[in-house]
């Protein structure tokens, strides 16, 4: 038994290898450790999310109680870097009231190996989008400094710059959230672009 409880606690310790684990991970965490628990556990210290306008999620979630229910959540795609250091997963949610939507959540490498969310976002739908067993996975080529830019706020670039990732939200609430990623030499293509209207007041 000793042996099987050192492994089960080593395996929780692991961090996730790929952003897809850790998004996997993020939403098992919110079922068994509470929902704004995980969001803040997976979260590095910088992280936004919209309220609707951008807020730090350890500021908005300092004093916020877990809900009763939790969403559920699985990713569909994920968008990596050439590097491997930054990737952006979009998927579906469910609400407890039956609810669905979609999100899309930039994450970061971490000094351990592991990964963090920087930025997270979404917005509801019609009809459910579907739980695949394996997500699609997109790795940008391996074409040195295409973009050339400096990341201003709201945008964020990986260090070899085949990801880029940049959002805009207009007084109302409304917001863009695009993806772009390196496909070729000096070429690259939006995999992402997430349309969010205004919140009905």
């Amino acid at each position: 038994m000793i042996p099987l409880l050192f492994a089960l606690a080593t395996a929780a310790d692991t961090p996730a290898t790929t952003p897809i684990e850790a998004e996997r991970a993020f939403a098992a965490d919110a079922k068994t450790i509470g929902q704004w628990t995980a969001f803040r556990k997976w979260s590095a210290d910088d992280a936004v999310m919209f309220v609707p306008q951008p807020a730090n999620v350890h500021d908005f979630l300092k004093d916020r109680k877990d809900p009763p229910k939790v969403i559920d959540w699985w990713p569909t795609a994920s968008y990596v870097s050439c590097d491997g250091k930054l990737a952006v997963n979009t998927g579906g949610w469910k609400r407890p009231d039956g609810s669905v939507g979609y999100f899309s959540t930039v994450w970061q490498r971490q000094p351990d190996g592991g990964w963090k969310w920087i930025v997270d976002g979404g917005d509801t739908l019609k009809k459910a989008r579907p739980r695949p067993i394996r997500p699609r996975l997109v790795r940008a080529k391996c074409w040195p400094h295409l973009f050339n830019l400096v990341a201003l706020p709201g945008s964020g670039i990986s260090p070899d710059d085949s990801l880029a990732w940049y959002y805009d939200v207009k007084p109302d609430g409304s917001r863009t959230f695009v993806v772009r990623l390196q496909t070729a030499p000096r070429k690259t293509r939006i995999v992402i672009t997430d349309k969010i209207a205004a919140p009905a007041k």
